[in-house]
């Protein structure tokens, strides 16, 4: 029952509750940001959601777009903003996806929305990450967040989709808080998040 119905229901009024108590924050960063990349605060990208259902997740974009002399995309690190990595160590970055979680796409937990060329990438298990809506946060991300490897952070994920319940659920939301708190797991070694999935091999 929780879910199917409640689980969805309880997204919707904490998306909405939320939007409405962070909107100063919201128009603060979205402001700063805008300033920071040319006129371009937000972020958009296709990533699967539910039975692998694409959609575009909204987020503040925290790098700019400079790129090398041979016109490609500088790396990541090299890319992100002073005000884009405050607001990416405060996983402030997350806020729009609130607006994800009311139309439908995402949930307030769930196992983290990823590239969709990582699709074929995956083995059997490992896909079962998509059998549930993607989170803002989830499991993995109170277990590790860019931290762990790649094979650990989907195996949180398939555990979260046979262990959804409330109190699953509630557990998240209140560890999410303190990992916030401590930025911790915010990165891989060497790198602004995490390096790129290339599979099981």
């Amino acid at each position: 029952m929780y879910k199917n119905f409640f689980k969805r229901l309880f997204d919707f009024i904490i998306a909405f509750v939320g939007l409405l108590i962070l909107s100063p924050i919201f128009i603060a960063v979205m402001i700063g940001l805008y300033f920071a990349n040319d006129g371009k605060p937000f972020f958009f990208q296709e990533r699967p959601g539910l039975n692998e259902k694409i959609f575009k997740i909204i987020k503040f974009k925290t790098m700019n777009d400079k790129k090398d002399s041979n016109g490609n995309l500088l790396p990541d690190a090299d890319r992100l903003t002073s005000i884009g990595a405050f607001v990416r160590k405060t996983s402030l970055d997350e806020i729009p996806q609130l607006i994800n979680v009311l139309k439908g796409d995402m949930a307030i937990i769930g196992p983290r929305p990823l590239l969709p060329q990582y699709l074929p990438l995956y083995d059997e298990v490992q896909k079962r990450r998509h059998e549930v809506r993607p989170g803002i946060t989830g499991w993995a991300q109170v277990n590790g967040r860019n931290a762990i490897s790649w094979a650990k952070k989907f195996e949180l994920d398939v555990w979260y989709v046979d262990n959804l319940s409330l109190s699953t659920d509630i557990k998240v939301f209140l560890t999410t808080f303190k990992k916030v708190f401590k930025s911790e797991g915010i990165s891989q070694d060497g790198q602004a998040t995490m390096e790129m999935f290339n599979g099981n091999n």
